[in-house]
């Protein structure tokens, strides 16, 4: 089969190369997965799972991406719930080889059922950001209805997801990026923008959960906009400031068959919009997933168009 590799650290994304590798079996509660189209987040080159295994082996060249959506074209033993020919998508293992080819074994219950009426691209958009903001929201952050979210990097793929869901779900949403970002903030539900390189941040006053993809100083000075009983919540490792009188919690997200129906039932239903830039084939993959200029939403390869 045909796969994007990595082998080099140092290099990122810059050090992708497409090659021919063999197809991987399906082992024990597997199931091999066809792959129609996959995601990629460019900071999967900084992740120790990218290059070394959970002994920390190292296990390059490794195939990235572990956001999938395809076809079952086989099952391993004892795996159930899931049937060969049937439409797939979801989260795969960090440690295991990823995507970005045209075969992936992935443990059963890493996937759910992909509707008919989904596209593959639409779905291999999905897991990650859909799940990081349905966990950082609904699990870390108990958001509830009448509350406010101060969401950032609100025009990126996991901020787009954080404003809707966080819209439905009764909040009030403000979200932050840059300039150029204003309008397609508010287009995807925000009530009101804060340009980080020119508004003041705390002039936002408190809110009840922060939601950071940043880090850094916006994180340290989130934490002090953080009410009584609030949460911070961050995807960006621990933080180093934390709420007066509330929460901060760092979380890695895990893959849930549950809430990736979820999510994928509200883009059924036209409540959940996707935030895809890019759409490239494998053939043209390490040109898309080295661009050079500023992302527009999320690269999706399209590994069978």
């Amino acid at each position: 089969m045909r796969a994007i590799v990595v082998t080099d650290q140092a290099a990122g994304t810059a050090g992708m190369t497409l090659v021919e590798r063999p197809e991987p079996p399906a082992a024990i509660n597997d199931v091999v997965v066809e792959v129609h189209a996959s995601g990629f987040v460019p900071t999967e080159m900084a992740w120790p799972s990218t290059w070394t295994d959970r002994v920390d082996r190292d296990r390059t060249p490794s195939i990235p991406g572990h956001e999938v959506a395809g076809v079952v074209t086989a099952l391993g033993y004892g795996t159930t719930g899931l049937s060969v020919g049937q439409r797939v998508f979801g989260l795969t293992d960090w440690h295991r080889d990823g995507t970005l080819a045209e075969y992936v074994a992935v443990e059963a219950r890493n996937l759910a059922p992909l509707p008919g009426d989904v596209d593959f691209t639409v779905g291999a958009s999905l897991p990650i950001s859909g799940l990081t903001a349905w966990q950082g929201l609904f699990e870390h952050g108990r958001l509830q209805a009448g509350q406010s979210v101060l969401a950032h990097g609100a025009a990126g793929a996991v901020g787009t997801m954080v404003t809707q869901l966080a819209r439905e779900a009764g909040a009030y949403v403000i979200g932050t990026g840059r300039a150029a970002d204003r309008q397609k903030v508010l287009d995807f539900g925000a009530q009101e923008f804060v340009d980080l390189d020119n508004d003041v941040l705390e002039d936002v006053g408190r809110v009840d959960l922060v939601f950071d993809v940043i880090g850094g100083d916006i994180q340290n000075r989130s934490a002090g906009l953080v009410r009584a009983g609030g949460t911070l919540v961050t995807v960006v490792g621990p933080p180093e400031a934390r709420p007066a009188d509330g929460l901060a919690i760092d979380f890695v997200v895990e893959s849930d068959r549950t809430q990736l129906c979820e999510v994928v039932q509200r883009v059924r239903d036209r409540r959940l919009r996707t935030n895809i830039g890019n759409v490239a084939t494998l053939d043209d993959a390490v040109a898309a997933l080295n661009p050079t200029e500023r992302r527009r939403g999320k690269t999706i390869i399209s590994v069978r168009p």
